[in-house]
């Protein structure tokens, strides 16, 4: 590890960036707009295959991009911690914008709530600065998806369904993903709401993170 990362990771407590499956993992908050019963962090793990992501502050843009480095050693920079990257919106773009103009390919795993935090639809905000969009979707109905992800804002998921939709219009790859393994979700429901708004789907697996 470099003095800069080292740096970097005793300032913010934990790691910024890790790497895996060839793409580099962004950690940028650990804040979240859910409180998934699934998520390692509602169950005492803040560990990710072996990188530990509970921070002490988040951090600056600079820092974010610092612990990148080259950003052509990965297959996709994929804005993804614990935590919820668009409650960071206009950082993860400007990050997002910069890494692009050095030949990046962007991602971000979202919840699909920005619209419902920022009280607008935030969707044309990403046009040209995000090339794939992953929206977890996680239930085939309001009921299920409650139960499970327990959003703490009404109207979560209508809301993450509309932005997933919006979305389409200005980035070119969105996936809706669902978890196997969780009792009574239905993964080929889920993949026929995907299909329904003109999303791509990919199932996950209950327990397997990262």
């Amino acid at each position: 590890m470099s003095n800069q990362l080292s740096s970097c990771l005793e300032a913010t407590g934990g790691a910024i960036s890790y790497a895996l499956h060839g793409n580099c993992y962004l950690n940028i908050t650990n804040r979240c707009t859910l409180r998934c019963s699934f998520c390692p962090k509602f169950n005492g793990t803040w560990n990710v295959q072996g990188s530990a992501l509970r921070l002490r502050r988040e951090p600056t843009a600079d820092e974010i991009l610092d612990s990148v480095g080259d950003p052509g050693q990965y297959r996709q920079i994929v804005f993804c911690g614990l935590g919820e990257p668009t409650l960071r919106l206009y950082t993860s773009l400007e990050i997002a914008s910069r890494l692009r103009a050095r030949g990046a390919h962007v991602r971000f795993n979202t919840d699909g709530l920005a619209n419902l935090v920022y009280g607008r639809d935030v969707t044309p905000d990403l046009e040209d600065n995000v090339d794939e969009l992953s929206i977890s979707l996680n239930a085939q109905n309001e009921i299920l998806y409650n139960r499970y992800c327990r959003p703490k804002l009404a109207g979560a998921y209508r809301s993450l369904l509309e932005f997933a939709r919006r979305a389409t219009d200005f980035v070119p790859d969105v996936t809706l993903t669902a978890i196997d393994g969780l009792p009574g979700v239905d993964i080929d429901a889920c993949a026929s709401v995907a299909a329904g708004i003109g999303a791509k789907f990919r199932r996950r697996v209950l327990d397997q993170v990262g």
